[in-house]
């Protein structure tokens, strides 16, 4: 199937009923047939279960537990870095947000005032600093897990469409990730104001936090934030922050300052959680 035709049938899609016909799908409990669906999908997307903490598929109720499910602590162990991979997946684009904008894929580009919600003072923080997109697919550990020690000060849930953010999307369909159903999370590190956005796509169920629980649904149709600057919500490098019940898109933002992503990160690299992210070095002449 062409680009083109793919495209095209993402904007005529009923998405919105897609995807709660899936939600409901994944949390419910059919025996035999959640165990049948669970073992399509491992040998569909050759899934790794011998590094999940429980390789037995028949031991998962739902989909949505085997979709979630946790991984052996020493199958991905955190390296010493300034900041580590926060999720297993690929490289999608990377590099410097300039002049307030974030490129989505050859060819296009969206605004960071725009992914965060329209909020402009937020957007400029991040003026000159760095991000970096990292798909899921469906065959990834779907938990995300902190790059660096950070204090939680705010989450903003953003309605929007949801589009497939699958690379052939990506390439065609403008502001993808501003125009999809997002969750915000800011946090306090020792590099400023780090923000982790998660991305929601066509059948992504819900996301959730550690601090929160269940974000989405409900989808009220309007920006939902909460404050958290008053509470002491710090989490450690490498601790899980939240998860996709089914999969997406994670994008970090970064403000200006010495960091640079590694040199061997580049688009469509294949990526896991824990390994080094990131280095503090001196400027290199393509910005990365």
């Amino acid at each position: 199937m062409s680009d083109r035709i793919a495209t095209a049938l993402q904007y005529l899609a009923p998405k919105l009923a897609l995807t709660q016909l899936a939600g409901r799908w994944a949390h419910a409990r059919a025996g035999r047939f959640t165990t049948a669906t669970i073992r399509w999908f491992v040998r569909r997307y050759q899934v790794d279960m011998a590094e999940a903490l429980e390789p037995d598929i028949t031991a998962y109720a739902s989909f949505n537990d085997f979709f979630t499910r946790a991984l052996k602590p020493e199958v991905r162990p955190i390296v010493p870095a300034r900041l580590c991979c926060p999720v297993d997946g690929a490289v999608s684009q990377l590099g410097r947000i300039t002049q307030g904008s974030i490129v989505q894929a050859k060819g296009h580009t969206y605004t960071a005032s725009a992914l965060l919600g329209g909020d402009r003072a937020l957007a400029a923080q991040f003026e000159g600093g760095r991000f970096v997109t990292l798909y899921l697919s469906p065959r990834d550990y779907h938990r995300i897990h902190m790059p660096c020690r950070g204090r939680l000060t705010h989450m903003t849930h953003i309605p929007g469409s949801l589009f497939s953010v699958n690379p052939v999307t990506a390439r065609n369909v403008p502001g993808l990730f501003a125009r999809n159903e997002r969750i915000v999370c800011l946090f306090e590190t020792e590099l400023g104001t780090m923000a982790l956005v998660l991305v929601g796509a066509t059948i992504v169920g819900s996301m959730c936090t550690v601090w929160h629980g269940q974000v989405n649904p409900p989808r009220s149709g309007h920006i939902r934030h909460w404050d958290y600057a008053q509470q002491d919500i710090t989490l450690n490098q490498g601790e899980e922050m939240g998860r996709f019940q089914l999969g997406s898109t994670v994008i970090v933002l970064l403000p200006e300052g010495p960091t640079q992503w590694q040199a061997d990160w580049t688009p469509g690299r294949v990526v896991r959680l824990g390994e080094a992210m990131a280095q503090e070095s001196a400027e290199p002449e393509n910005g990365r």
